[in-house]
């Protein structure tokens, strides 16, 4: 037979990974900061193991709680949606959804849409988390992210969304000024934007595909940056020549602001995958979630 003491102690345990204290987790559940303390100590004597590091300032999980916590919150969602399912129509989106986004993912592609996807599940609340990093998912209690490049290898589940074009542009001001590049090597002799990669702290090196060939240009320039609209406003002021994914440029491009240059060097691709931490079937607010994304990105012509 469950043990509802036990069941109870699992709830706490995820309102206070989700929330990050003991008192934002009572306030979540109801209970004072001091009743949440004495939940998880009775959950820690009933499991004979340590779940948290506590300190003044912060409450983490320790290696052992991680662990837990990685096999229980997902088996405590399914239960939360089948209870949800049983009350109401079958397959409702509700409650919270935590994101762990990629900031150029965020910023040009899904935070203008996200609007709709409120509107279309009225009792789901969505905390977008705009980060270089994926971070520890389930330590943090975040149900999906969404990131570029190749992943890592981790426990988490991975499922590619799509790969994005690389491409070449700059503002026509500037190529009026300086002419177009007909060559990678031609590099040398412009003003290059570069685009910091948060994994190294390193300008990314500008690649260059064309039909299984690949040229590393010498690209240099004297503008730095990590944030992608700080990035776009910069190439169309005509600082240099740019090299982004061509995901969510497509207005910018459309509009002019920005030419493409060297298109015959463009085969190379960026993957996005999206990561969540269940190997179970992912509650409904997760499914609704990455189906919005991927139908966004058809219906929005993104490449």
């Amino acid at each position: 037979m469950m043990d509802g003491r036990l069941l109870s102690g699992i709830g706490v345990l995820v309102a206070v990974v989700e929330t990050g204290n003991f008192v934002r987790a009572g306030a979540a559940l109801g209970l004072t900061a001091s009743g949440v303390s004495r939940a998880v100590a009775r959950l820690e004597a009933r499991l004979g193991i340590r779940l948290f590091e506590r300190t003044p300032r912060a409450v983490t999980l320790t290696d052992e709680g991680r662990r837990f916590h990685a096999q229980v919150a997902p088996l405590l969602a399914a239960v939360e949606e089948a209870a949800s399912e049983a009350g109401a129509a079958r397959g409702t989106v509700r409650g919270r959804l935590r994101v762990n986004v990629d900031p150029w993912f965020s910023r040009l592609v899904l935070a203008p849409r996200l609007p709709a996807f409120l509107a279309a599940h009225p009792a789901l609340a969505v905390e977008l988390m705009v980060r270089d990093g994926l971070g520890d998912l389930v330590g943090e209690g975040i149900d999906v992210a969404v990131r570029f490049g190749e992943p890592e290898p981790s426990g988490l589940i991975v499922r590619k969304l799509l790969e994005t074009q690389i491409v070449t542009c700059a503002a026509p001001a500037y190529l009026d000024r300086h002419g177009r590049p007909r060559h990678p090597r031609d590099l040398e002799q412009h003003e290059c934007l570069m685009f910091r990669d948060s994994a190294t702290g390193r300008p990314f090196p500008w690649e260059f595909h064309r039909s299984g060939e690949v040229f590393v240009a010498k690209a240099s320039g004297r503008l730095l940056v990590n944030d992608s609209a700080s990035a776009v406003a910069a190439a169309i002021a005509g600082q240099g020549l740019f090299q982004p994914m061509a995901i969510g440029m497509e207005e910018v491009f459309a509009s002019g602001a920005l030419e493409l240059v060297l298109t015959d060097w463009a085969d190379e691709r960026f993957p996005l995958y999206a990561y969540y931490p269940s190997r179970h079937q992912p509650p409904a607010k997760v499914r609704a979630f990455l189906d919005f994304v991927v139908a966004s990105i058809a219906a929005g012509g993104v490449s």
